[in-house]
């Protein structure tokens, strides 16, 4: 497909005019499924985006991320989804695993009320089981990263050949990351016919190509955005998980000084849960929602500028238009998924030039959430720490006090009260400072003042073991006298990144022979492995390897889906460098300290909360070069073939 020299530019306008759903043509089950998240009026680009895509033309979208952009694409597609179609119909490619998660989550929630549409995530790091079970019962909509999809259609377990609708959601973004031929692999091997929206950022050359290149007669569509937040706002982010917040929420409403505030959640069912939550814990919450009867909602409201109420839990619906004095604070509780939401939300506080608050919740795979907002605001938002036991014991102490002393200004109550206690003295012999402190605790109840210190948890560590499982035979190590350990803490893992974690150096089993660049390798690991851009250290590329530094610490979890990640087609076989000398291998290259000739056991390198892995240099040299021959890559799998859609050549 070829595009037209002059592709049709449109400028969406910041504010588009109160147009509804309805009005961009969208119908039936799609518009159910929106009334019941409460959306109630389109944003600038899904007011541009959405009927030109439901004509059928190709588009270009320029927008940053958080303008509304994944309902733009995905409520045009849904609207005219061919249910009876087990095979993909529509193949969304984005950046990371992170983003591709929550597009399809978006998709699931806009297709609540059609009946039998399956979404499909896929990404590294996953499983190949659960997506190839997936695949065979039938999927409409794939939403994954360049990487994983290539490795399905090499294994021609993705069917791509009735494909009608094709999304390349943060385009620059994939192609900084290294996924340029993977993404022009995939246009071309996907019909003629089908139909292709890109959204970018910028558009930089490489963007300009594939769309003059792929694209046919695109409407080019603009947004430009303006969003600030107030000056007078103080913004602020946690990163905790989804099972901690309220844990860290109530830590936050112990130390933070606030008048009235409001919590901002997704879902009407929350905005209950969580009002009766904080409720349970002492808190004057209350929730409003949409289901929530006018009468009641400015009772409520009223009760918040009055005082008999602290804390409001509500839905972006519930607080429009929303303006309350003594609100001093908001919390995201959840994070919105577009800045225009975060713009209005944290408008609620910091009004007429007072001061305000703003805390929001990411989880860790919404960090990039963060990042959105502070490009679009130009407002740099400050990552706090939870509050400690220590942090909560001061503040609770503080208060404390202050009711003794606002109790000892009622002079003539204390007079009555006097005489009772100097009775009691006098009776049972007993000093007035423990009288004083029996009293705190009639006054206290059952609940204690202050919190337990937290239990210290063990540092985790490496270990490195012999074959049988036995630590090194003199409890020495080259390290060191640590009893082999590999200890975070010493010359290597200390070094630390712009800011972030303290970095150890890892080998991948990729290099210069094998044609990858510095940007795939941060591209390939920040994708599979969750990792941001501070996690990475320098990166060496060597002939036949390369050393990357990463965190020193990093998770199970992590590595384990680190070991599957391939590079330019290659697993890249993970592993920390030890920092042996070198006996030969890797020609060209004296300064190679990995590949260990001689009869020298295999190291195995196992958390001590985790099990084993063996990492033999010379098995994975002999196994890389069968690969290399068409011989099997490894004990679970065949080699990863030539790139080949079967029935295409043959």
């Amino acid at each position: 497909m070829t595009s037209g020299e002059n592709p049709v530019v449109a400028e969406a306008p910041e504010e588009p005019a109160a147009i509804s759903f309805a009005d961009l043509g969208l119908d039936g089950a799609v518009l159910k499924a929106l009334s019941d998240v409460g959306y109630e009026t389109p944003s600038a680009i899904q007011a541009a985006t959405i009927p030109t895509l439901l004509a059928g033309r190709d588009v270009v979208g320029l927008a940053q991320t958080g303008t509304g952009k994944t309902a733009a694409f995905a409520l045009p597609i849904l609207a005219r989804l061919d249910e009876s179609q087990k095979s993909p119909q529509a193949l969304v490619l984005a950046p990371t695993r992170e983003l591709a998660l929550q597009v399809c989550e978006a998709f699931e929630k806009y297709a609540s009320r059609m009946r039998g549409v399956h979404i499909l995530p896929v990404y590294g790091g996953q499983g190949y089981g659960v997506q190839l079970s997936a695949l065979r019962r039938g999927v409409h909509i794939v939403v994954g990263t360049p990487g994983r999809i290539m490795d399905h259609l090499d294994k021609g377990t993705l069917d791509l050949s009735e494909l009608k609708y094709l999304v390349l959601d943060e385009a620059d973004e994939m192609l900084k990351m290294g996924f340029a031929e993977d993404v022009e692999t995939i246009l071309a091997d996907t019909p003629d016919d089908k139909q292709v929206a890109l959204f970018s950022a910028t558009m930089p050359s490489a963007i300009r190509r594939i769309s003059k290149q792929y694209l046919n007669d695109p409407e080019e569509i603009t947004v430009k955005t303006k969003t600030t937040t107030s000056a007078t706002i103080t913004q602020r982010y946690l990163v905790v998980s989804h099972q901690q917040k309220i844990d860290a929420l109530t830590r936050i409403l112990e130390v933070e000084n606030f008048e009235g505030m409001i919590i901002f959640v997704r879902t009407k069912s929350v905005t209950e849960e969580l009002a009766e939550k904080l409720r349970a814990r002492g808190y004057s919450a209350a929730a409003i929602n949409g289901d929530i009867a006018q009468a009641q909602r400015e009772r409520t409201v009223n009760q918040l500028k009055s005082g008999k109420l602290d804390i409001l839990v509500a839905t972006d619906v519930a607080a429009r238009g929303l303006d309350v004095e003594r609100i001093s604070h908001v919390v995201n509780y959840d994070i919105p998924t577009d800045t225009e939401s975060y713009v209005h939300r944290i408008g609620r506080t910091g009004r007429a030039g007072r001061t305000g608050d703003a805390i929001s919740f990411a989880t860790p795979r919404e960090r990039r959430l963060i990042s959105a907002i502070e490009k679009a605001t130009r407002q740099q938002l400050t990552q706090m720490q939870l509050p400690s036991v220590e942090d909560v014991n001061v503040t609770r102490l503080s208060r404390f006090d202050d009711r003794i002393t606002a109790a000892l200004e009622q002079t003539d109550r204390i007079a009555g009260f006097r005489d009772i206690i100097g009775h009691y003295m006098k009776h049972h012999d007993v000093p007035e400072v423990d009288v004083a402190a029996a009293l705190a605790v009639v006054s206290q109840g059952e609940s204690p003042l202050l919190l337990e210190p937290e239990p210290e948890r063990p540092a985790r560590e490496w270990k490195e073991r012999d074959d049988r499982g036995r630590g090194s035979r003199d409890g020495g190590s080259r390290d060191g006298a640590r009893g082999g350990r590999y200890d975070r803490d010493d010359d290597r893992g200390d070094r630390r990144g712009r800011g972030g974690p303290r970095l150890a150096t890892y080998r991948i089993a990729v290099g210069r022979r094998h044609k990858v660049e510095p940007r795939q390798i941060v591209g390939a690991l920040a994708n599979e492995g969750g990792l941001r851009r501070e996690d990475f250290g320098a990166i060496q590329i060597r002939p036949e390897f390369s050393l990357v530094e990463l965190p020193a610490d990093l998770p199970r979890e992590t590595l384990e889906r680190l070991d599957g990640t391939r590079i330019s087609g290659r697993l890249i076989e993970l592993r920390p460098d030890r920092g042996a000398p070198s006996r030969g291998g890797d020609r060209g290259d004296r300064g190679n300290r990995y590949d260990r000739g001689g009869d020298r056991p295999a190291k195995r390198y196992d958390r001590d909360d985790g099990p084993a892995r063996s990492y033999d240099d010379r098995a994975d040299r002999d196994r890389r070069d069968g690969a290399d021959s068409g011989a099997p890559a490894d004990a679970e799998g065949p080699a990863r073939k030539p790139r080949h859609k079967p029935g295409r050549d043959d």
